[in-house]
């Protein structure tokens, strides 16, 4: 395998999406909720961290369904809640460990490195710079501005056109079964599954090329297909 570039999705891949919502709920039930004893206050957040569903539930469902169930402690409504979201949601952001070490060793080694991301343009430009990833990509595609999203394959060709590699010359790193590994699979990237909260299904076909559980794991894997060792 001739290596020349290296995909990387981003929400609990390079930024630690458990850590940001967790703390984000904690902080919302410290501070809307804080009449509820401490186990109920544990319960709560541990009850939207289900019900969020590691992000992939449209936001308005999500609000609509806390703003019903949770006994809060002021009058809330949607625009409040959206509005306290988006001040406070991204000041929890945390790069997953090492992200920041992954991304500077394999760009050492030669390779380009992009970034290919579901999500709204303005949400994930902000996640990208406030975590201070920006310079360590050759490449960034976000779904909203593409007007495609994971798992279309046309969204990994617009991402291989950016990098500049061909598919047979590039691994992609992420931890969503289908929109990261599967999806990427079917144009010919070979991926890299970041085990997190998704389990593999056996109704997809074939299975990812290799499984890590860290990042610091990649640089193992990159130096062996290119013989850097």
């Amino acid at each position: 395998m001739l290596l020349k570039g290296i995909l990387f999705d981003l929400d609990n891949t390079l930024m630690d999406r458990d850590h940001t919502f967790r703390s984000f709920a904690e902080q919302l039930v410290r501070e809307h909720l804080g009449h509820l004893s401490p186990e109920q206050q544990r319960e709560t957040v541990l009850y939207m961290i289900e019900s969020d569903a590691d992000g992939y539930r449209p936001k308005d469902g999500f609000f609509q369904e806390l703003l019903d169930r949770l006994p809060w402690r002021q009058p809330m409504d949607m625009d409040k809640l959206k509005a306290y979201y988006e001040a406070n949601y991204m000041t929890h952001a945390q790069v997953m460990r090492h992200g920041v070490e992954c991304l500077r060793h394999v760009r050492s080694l030669g390779l380009k490195t992009g970034l290919i991301t579901n999500g709204v343009t303005r949400l994930q430009n902000g996640k990208i710079d406030l975590l201070g990833l920006r310079e360590l990509f050759d490449a960034v595609v976000i779904s909203e501005e593409a007007g495609i999203r994971k798992p279309d394959e046309r969204i990994y060709k617009l991402a291989l056109e950016k990098l500049g590699t061909a598919a047979e010359e590039t691994i992609i790193v992420g931890d969503h079964p289908v929109n990261d590994i599967w999806g990427a699979a079917r144009i010919g990237l070979k991926g890299i599954w970041l085990r997190r909260n998704h389990k593999w299904s056996d109704d997809l076909d074939g299975e990812p090329w290799a499984f890590i559980d860290e990042l610091d794991e990649v640089a193992d894997i990159v130096e062996r297909e290119i013989g850097a060792k």
